[in-house]
């Protein structure tokens, strides 16, 4: 029926900008179409016969994908003034890796990022991808500015339901890894596929992520497209090789693909680059052709099995190295040292045969084996002499040195006598006042620890942030020997934890550090000849190091001196020794954000870590107060507000995020809780559903 109006049958015009032949479509629908409906009704307007199973329709405007094809447009909210875009799921993405190298990959760009990083992982190879994300290259000059108070907030997920509420611990804490996989969209399965009418012609699958059977996917090592050199894992194992073996690049080249940060502040703007893993790629602007980096996001690595991981550690290693290059990472010199030689063993033992980490006839007695230690380990625990050990708390009693910083003094350290036991740490004159009142007693848990060791000088610093009433008071000590250190620091670090030296990590925390610092010793005599292992220091040598007064050829025979001590490394222990000594920094796993808590107007700094949140002074990075998780009842985002909010069991904490969108802040803390409830179990699934209620931020 039509009036002198026009058209009342309830009838509307809708443009459709079709992106493969740069043409627009008017339809008129009405308000109760399907979104599967509309497609078959463009293809039928089109009239091209043409292949159109890997289109889906996007909303520039909402920066939506209408992914339900069962959904209404009155359910999604198209009216009249919307402007669609009918245009390909799959699209190139450029993906710079943690080694630097650049693949270009046939991407779905209609899934969430956290779906398309498993997609990413399962075609290299690289076990549990719930450690990685993606983010957006940042440009230099982003980092010399804060963004600005941001929240962009996401619509329910389809076949997600958003939980009522703050998402309490009791919601998780009993959860396992092993629940059914993300029961929404599927990585294989376009949403709202659709044919032509007149059929279509055979062409390559677009889905295919990369390997043979996608064409438009290209491999250059040095980080550049090669044309035509197409590789499928299947089939050709040069790419596979060149991401278990990096090829060699530069220290002056990947600078300038790297980012220098050049204090606390700049660390933190670097996060800002981080997507919303509950989000596509387009609906974050990330358009076809642009590159992204692919990152280890949580410094949480599970189960790494050199049989199965080698991609895996190699990328581990080389994201590793490049943030200590870089100075995304700090560490000292004698450390930067250090790393050079691991470094160097990594390059000269990459050119020689490596013992089969590969399954052999003996693969099953291996596994019986590995998981007979592992059981023997779990069920004893620490190794006690005595059964009488059992009914005695482990304790630590010495002389060591103490000194308490105030403003205006000279650091000047007091010999006393220090007795450590459960998680309090007690100073006494001397060791006849044992029995006597201690001078002053801490209780150590949810304190800070900062190991300071200098091998060469002989002087190991254990700096403490101790909680007290009105913030955090902080005090040093200084051990005497390597076997002191080592010692008193796992201690503390455990009481940190809540943990008596009881626990079953104490021994393997006291081998670890002092394996790192044995790494350290200068050797007595360069065993390398100098003429087997020619190199430039700038490619092992941060670059802050080398604008000292010390020469090239000193730092040489320095790092040669070094390598004495990991000459006897294979390759894949050389890498597994440098990351193990990477974790052992005291910024290592730290995520920095610049915030201002509710009620503040001051900018501070927040870092967020695998079980613990600390507030820091921004620019001498101090440590202000500790929030650990384990006392953390609830977490949520306020998005009318743009606030992210946490409930600790004795306290609340609500800040806004000055660098980075606060769902990124939120994504980190969940993710983290998301990763510490991975059990034991090897074979257990990727529960993508749960990630995305733990990261959600749904209020």
């Amino acid at each position: 029926m039509i009036s002198a109006e026009g058209l009342i049958d309830g009838t509307w015009e809708l443009t459709i900008f079709v992106t493969d032949l740069q043409v627009e479509r008017t339809l008129r629908v009405k308000g109760d179409l399907h979104v599967g409906g509309l497609m078959l009704k463009l293809v039928e307007a089109l009239d091209i016969a043409i292949d159109w199973s890997d289109h889906g329709l996007y909303w520039p405007g909402k920066t939506l994908w209408l992914s339900r094809t069962r959904s209404t447009l009155d359910q999604y909210g198209v009216q009249s003034d919307a402007y669609l875009w009918f245009t390909p799921m799959h699209k190139n993405l450029r993906v710079m890796m943690p080694d630097l190298q650049m693949l270009d990959l046939r991407i779905d760009f209609s899934i969430n990022v956290f779906s398309v990083v498993v997609k990413i992982c399962k075609e290299l190879g690289v076990r549990h991808p719930e450690e990685l994300s993606l983010s957006r290259k940042m440009a230099r000059e982003e980092l010399k500015k804060n963004k600005g108070i941001s929240a962009t907030r996401r619509t329910q997920l389809p076949g997600l339901t958003a939980p009522n509420g703050h998402l309490s611990n009791r919601n998780y804490e009993s959860g396992t890894m092993g629940s059914p996989s993300y029961r929404g969209r599927t990585m294989a399965t376009p949403q709202g596929t659709m044919r032509g009418g007149h059929g279509g012609g055979q062409q390559s699958s677009p889905y295919a992520t990369m390997g043979g059977h996608s064409p438009n996917y290209s491999f250059n090592a040095n980080g550049t497209t090669s044309p035509g050199s197409a590789h499928s894992l299947s089939f050709d194992g040069s790419l596979d090789a060149s991401l278990i073996n990096s090829p060699a690049m530069s220290a002056r080249d990947a600078l300038v693909l790297l980012h220098r940060p050049r204090n606390l502040a700049e660390k933190a703007r670097i996060n800002a680059g981080w997507l919303d893993s509950s989000r596509s790629l387009l609906e974050q602007g990330i358009v076809e052709n642009d590159t992204v980096l692919l990152r280890y996001k949580f410094f949480t690595f599970y189960d790494i099995n050199p049989k199965y991981d080698a991609v895996r550690i190699n990328q581990i290693y080389e994201q590793a190295r490049w943030s200590l290059i870089s100075e995304e990472l700090d560490c000292t010199e004698e450390e930067m040292i250090m790393f050079a030689a691991i470094q160097l063993q990594v390059q000269k033992q990459s050119l020689l045969p490596q013992p089969s980490y590969d399954g052999s006839a003996s693969q099953g007695e291996d596994e019986i084996d590995s998981a007979l230690t592992d059981l023997q380990v779990s069920l004893e625990g620490t190794s006690l002499s005595a059964a009488s050990d059992i009914t005695r708390t482990p304790e630590l009693r010495d002389y060591l040195r103490f000194f308490k910083p105030k403003k205006f003094a000279f650091k000047s350290f007091k010999r006393c006598f220090f007795v450590f036991k459960d998680t309090h740490l007690s100073m006494y004159k001397s060791a006849d006042d044992v029995t006597e009142s201690a001078v002053v007693r801490f209780n150590l848990k949810g304190c800070e620890v900062t190991s300071d060791a200098y091998v060469s000088t002989q002087k190991f610093n254990i700096r403490l942030f101790i909680p007290v009433h009105d913030g955090m008071t902080e005090i040093w000590i200084r051990a005497e020997t390597e076997e002191q250190f080592a010692r008193w620091s796992a201690a503390f670090k455990l009481a940190a934890k809540g943990h008596t030296m009881a626990d079953s990590s104490y021994e393997t925390e006291v081998k670890s550090t002092l394996a790192f610092l044995s790494m350290q010793h200068p050797a007595s005599a360069i065993i390398t000849n100098p003429c087997d292992l020619r190199f430039e220091p700038d490619n092992y040598i941060a670059p802050r190091f080398l604008n000292r007064t010390k020469t090239e050829r000193q730092f040489c025979q320095r790092i040669m001196e070094a390598h004495t001590n990991v000459s006897s490394m294979n390759l894949m222990e050389a890498k597994l020794n440098y990351i193990k000594a990477w974790q052992s920094l005291p910024e290592n796993g730290l995520t920095y954000f610049i915030i201002k808590l509710k009620g503040s107007k001051k900018e501070e700094l927040l870092a967020v870590a695998s079980n613990r949140m600390i507030r820091m002074d921004l620019h001498k990075g101090d440590s202000l107060k500790t929030w650990r998780f384990q006392n953390m009842k609830s977490w949520s985002v306020n998005w009318e507000i743009k606030q992210v909010q946490v409930a600790f069991e004795d306290e609340e904490v609500a800040f806004q995020c000055l660098t980075a969108d606060c769902k990124v802040v939120h994504e980190f803390i969940g993710g983290y809780i998301f990763l510490s409830m991975r059990s034991g179990d090897k074979n257990q699934s990727l529960d993508e559903e749960l990630f995305h209620k733990l990261t959600g931020g749904w209020l």
